[in-house]
């Protein structure tokens, strides 16, 4: 239960919020090493963020984010759990 006695919403299934992944290892490895960069190299997110509340993210876990771009089309981002 939410405050005043709600239930919490779900906010990653809004159509404004852009889809959001929990990467496993091999493929944080890969990232890692594509970019030739550390995972205190990346942005951050707040483990509490609506938007991975059902992830069950945890500190240290990498979150793949996929927006839609219109020059682009699919544009990921990555963002280190904090």
């Amino acid at each position: 239960m939410g405050v005043f006695g709600l239930t919490k919403l779900n906010v990653s299934a809004h159509f404004l919020v852009p889809k959001h992944a929990l990467l496993e290892e091999k493929e944080i490895k890969k990232l890692l090493e594509t970019y030739t960069i550390t995972k205190k190299d990346l942005p951050r997110i707040k483990n509490n963020d609506p938007g991975i509340a059902n992830l069950d993210a945890e500190i240290g876990d990498i979150i793949k984010v996929e927006r839609d771009s219109k020059l682009g089309g699919k544009v990921y981002y990555y963002r280190l759990v904090e």
